[in-house]
C-alpha cells in the first residue's frame, strides 16, 4: 500500500502543478469575464432555486437538484479537507481555496448551462445529460466522453465513496469504541437501500439531510467566530498575507511555501466545491427547469453555498481561534485543526463537529453515488449502473479502513483526471456559453 502511495503521490505532483493551477484559473477567469461577472446574479439563483415557474413535470426540480449537488459537494472537504489545507499550506491556502470558489461560479454556470441545454431522452423518456452527452453529440468526441465518463466513476468510487466512508469511520470511532469495520458495512448497507430507488430517492434524501446539517455545523462555526471576533482583523490579515509569503504568521507554525499554499488551495477548492470537474452538471441536467440559462444559475448557487459560506466559516473559525492561542494547534495532525476550534464550544463541541461529519460524509457518499451511477450506465448500460451500484457500496467498506494518506492523494488524483477532459470541452465550446 505504501508503494501504491508514493506512485499516487507523484502523479499528484505531476498533475497539481503549475500546468493545471494555470488550466483551472484560466478557465475560471475567462468565463468570469466572457459571462460579465455573472457571480453577481448569486442572489437570483437563489431565488430561482426556490420558483417553481416553468418546470415540468417530470425529472427532479431545480432545488432537488441543487440540493443533491449540495450533498456532494458539503462534505468532509469543508471540515477535514479545509483543516488539511491550512495544516499543509497555510492560512494562505484558504485565499486560494475562497479564490476558487469566487472564480469557479462562472464555470459551474457554463458546464451546467451546457448540460442542460444539450440534455437527450432515454427511450422511456427520462433525461439523460452531463458533460459526456456534450462531449459526444455536440463535439463528437466520444473517446474524450468515455475518458471522462471512466474518471466519473473512479471519483466516486474514491472522493464520494471512500474519502467521505474513511471520515465517517473516524468521526464514530472518536466517539465510539468500535472497530471501523462494522462502521463500514453499516455505512455501506444503509447508502445501498438508498441507492436502488434511483435519482428520485436520492434527491429526496439529500433534501433532508443538506438543510439540517448545515444549520448545525454553521450555528457551532459562527459561534467559535463570534467569540474570536476581536481577532478577526489580524486572522484575515494572516490569510492574505500567507497567500503571498511564505514567512511566519502565526507563532511560527504558518510558514509555508507560497507555491505549496497555492497548489493545496486550489486542489482542496477543486475538491470541496467542483467547479470545472464536471460533476454538478449531471444534476443540472435533470432538472425539470426548463431554461438552461436559469438552471446554469441554480446549479452555480451551489458554489456558492460550499465555498464561500462554508468553506468561509470553517477557515475563519479555525484560524482566528489559532490566532487568539496556537499552543493547542502546535504539531497538532492535519485533520484535527477543527476538532480543536470546536473543542472551545461550551459543550461537547468535538461530538457536535463528529455529528456533522458523520451526516455531511453520508449525505456525499449518497450524493456522489448519483453521479458514479450517470457516468456507468453512459458506459456500460442499466447493467453496468447495477453493478456500479454493488461496487460503491464495497469502495464504502474498503474507505472505512483505508489509510487516510492514500484515501486523500487518490482523491486528488481523481479531480484532475476528471476535470481535465471537462475543462478541454468547455474551452471547445466557450463560444456557445452565453449568459
Amino acid at each position: 500500500m505504501e508503494r501504491l502511495n508514493q506512485i499516487v503521490e507523484r502523479l499528484n505532483d505531476l498533475l497539481w502543478n503549475f500546468p493545471m493551477l494555470a488550466l483551472l484559473l484560466g478557465t475560471h477567469l475567462y468565463f468570469t469575464v466572457r459571462l460579465g461577472f455573472v457571480q453577481k446574479k448569486v442572489p437570483q439563483g437563489i431565488r430561482m432555486s426556490f420558483s417553481r415557474e416553468g418546470m415540468k413535470k417530470e425529472g427532479i426540480s431545480p432545488y432537488e437538484a441543487l440540493s443533491t449537488a449540495l450533498a456532494a459537494t458539503i462534505g468532509t472537504g469543508n471540515i477535514i479537507g479545509i483543516s488539511a489545507a491550512i495544516a499543509i499550506g497555510g492560512p494562505g491556502a484558504v485565499f486560494w481555496c475562497w479564490l476558487s470558489g469566487l472564480l469557479g461560479m462562472a464555470t459551474c454556470y457554463a458546464e451546467c448551462f451546457l448540460s442542460a441545454r444539450y440534455r437527450v431522452r432515454g427511450p422511456d423518456g427520462t433525461a439523460k445529460g452531463g458533460p459526456m452527452y456534450v462531449m459526444e453529440h455536440i463535439l463528437h468526441q466520444k473517446g474524450l466522453a468515455i475518458l471522462f465518463s471512466f474518471f466519473a466513476v473512479v471519483a466516486a468510487l474514491s472522493v464520494g465513496s471512500s474519502v467521505q466512508a474513511h471520515s465517517l469511520a473516524e468521526a464514530v470511532t472518536r466517539q465510539l469504541p468500535v472497530s471501523p469495520h462494522p462502521v463500514g458495512i453499516a455505512a455501506a448497507l444503509l447508502a445501498g437501500s438508498i441507492l436502488v430507488g434511483g435519482a428520485k430517492k436520492t434527491a429526496k434524501a439529500c433534501t433532508c439531510l443538506v438543510p439540517v446539517m448545515s444549520a448545525i455545523y454553521l450555528g457551532g462555526c459562527l459561534y467559535i467566530i463570534v467569540k474570536n471576533v476581536a481577532w478577526l482583523p489580524e486572522t484575515l490579515r494572516v490569510i492574505v498575507g500567507s497567500a503571498f509569503s511564505s514567512r511566519p504568521f502565526i507563532g511560527g507554525i504558518a510558514g509555508t511555501a507560497v507555491m505549496t499554499g497555492i497548489r493545496t488551495g486550489m486542489a482542496k477548492g477543486l475538491f470541496t466545491n467542483e467547479a470545472g470537474m464536471g460533476s454538478m452538471p449531471m444534476t443540472a441536467a435533470l432538472s425539470n427547469e426548463d431554461s438552461p440559462a436559469k438552471q446554469g444559475l441554480i446549479s452555480m448557487t451551489g458554489i456558492f453555498w460550499d465555498t464561500l459560506v462554508m468553506c468561509a466559516v470553517t477557515g475563519l473559525a479555525i484560524l482566528s481561534d489559532m490566532v487568539r492561542n496556537p499552543g493547542p494547534y502546535l504539531g497538532a495532525a492535519e485533520d484535527s485543526l477543527c476538532f480543536i476550534a470546536f473543542s472551545r464550544l461550551p459543550f461537547a463541541g468535538q461530538s457536535l463537529l463528529s455529528l456533522c461529519l458523520i451526516l455531511f460524509s453520508f449525505a456525499t457518499i449518497i450524493g456522489w453515488s448519483f453521479y458514479g451511477e450517470r457516468a456507468a450506465e453512459y458506459l456500460w448500460g442499466k447493467k453496468g449502473a447495477s453493478l456500479f451500484e454493488i461496487g460503491y457500496m464495497v469502495f464504502v467498506y474498503l474507505g472505512a479502513v483505508l489509510s487516510l494518506d492514500f484515501v486523500w492523494n487518490l482523491s486528488d488524483l481523481a479531480n484532475a483526471c476528471m476535470a481535465i477532459p471537462n475543462l478541454i470541452c468547455l474551452w471547445m465550446l466557450r463560444k456557445k456559453v452565453r449568459a
